[in-house]
């Protein structure tokens, strides 16, 4: 098959003039309806003429007739655009259709994952939740495998922020925490200060090591949690205390403080993937309900 035209839309574009044109029984009409300029509408007409070695108007009248040249050819340019636009609703039908996976952090509230799943399908949309660490979540928009994700940014530029504090065995006296309350005496270990993979991002942990350093606590004080059910195992039992978001500290009995240092709370955005037909752009209703999720 020999391909003549740069694009299939090219070749739709083509055929649209022709028959705009034999409906319309005017250049000037046809170009109106399909909405370009006059001499846009000619080049693509003359384009087909040339192609098909035909003409395919006769324009010695005073009003434009089609040939009966183009008398035969027109049936075949309708079907082909008939044709093309079924395709295009079946394709906007199964976009609609297909779940789309929305990446989230850990331990999010299932309730407000519940409202994330019913906002979907109040708009006509499936969709699927996937709990995942954050660089899953941005790696996942970037290779098309998820159309949402909740993806970590420094807080002063997020959408939305996450306090985060220390959950501990035994409730700190004070309303907010700051690092160097926590500096232990000389001589003394001091309790560890865990932190859950949501956290574990370069720049929070670039931020987190800095500030632990300027408050004058030993680098050592700071580890990675590992799994999070061993970890609140150890700070329940006063071995440790967590890095956290209040909610997941309370839901699992620890008390929390909150850190005062703004700039060590998570930051969140709500990105959209551009693989597979999604736009790059988030519906403002699932922005609306994925807020929710981490709070």
């Amino acid at each position: 098959m020999t391909y003549w035209y740069d694009s299939w839309m090219d070749l739709l574009a083509h055929l649209a003039a022709f028959t705009a044109t034999a409906e319309e029984v005017s250049f000037s009409r046809a170009a109106d309806r399909l909405g370009i300029a006059q001499p846009l509408l000619s080049r693509r007409i003359k384009s087909l003429e040339a192609h098909f070695g035909g003409p395919l108007f006769d324009r010695s009248r005073r009003q434009v007739a089609v040939t009966e040249f183009g008398t035969s050819l027109l049936p075949y340019a309708r079907d082909v655009l008939e044709r093309a636009e079924r395709l295009d609703q079946a394709a906007r039908s199964a976009r609609a259709a297909r779940t789309r996976g929305v990446g989230v952090p850990a331990h999010c509230a299932p309730v407000a994952l519940a409202g994330v799943l019913r906002a979907g399908t109040e708009h006509g949309i499936t969709l699927a939740v996937r709990e995942l660490p954050p660089q899953q979540r941005q790696s996942g928009l970037s290779d098309g495998s998820l159309a949402y994700a909740l993806l970590r940014v420094a807080p002063e530029r997020a959408t939305f922020q996450v306090p985060l504090g220390l959950a501990a065995a035994r409730q700190l006296a004070r309303r907010s925490l700051h690092l160097e309350d926590l500096r232990p005496p000389r001589g003394v270990a001091g309790l560890p200060i865990l932190t859950l993979e949501e956290d574990e991002v370069p720049y929070a942990q670039d931020r987190l090591a800095r500030a632990a350093a300027r408050a004058g606590l030993p680098e050592t004080l700071l580890r990675p949690a590992g799994p999070a059910a061993a970890a609140l195992a150890d700070t329940l039992a006063g071995r440790a205390r967590l890095l956290c978001a209040k909610p997941f500290a309370r839901q699992h009995g620890a008390s929390w403080t909150p850190l005062a240092d703004p700039s060590l709370h998570r930051g969140y955005e709500v990105g959209a993937s551009e693989s597979h037909g999604e736009t790059g752009e988030v519906p403002q209703w699932l922005a609306e309900a994925l807020t929710e999720v981490t709070r």
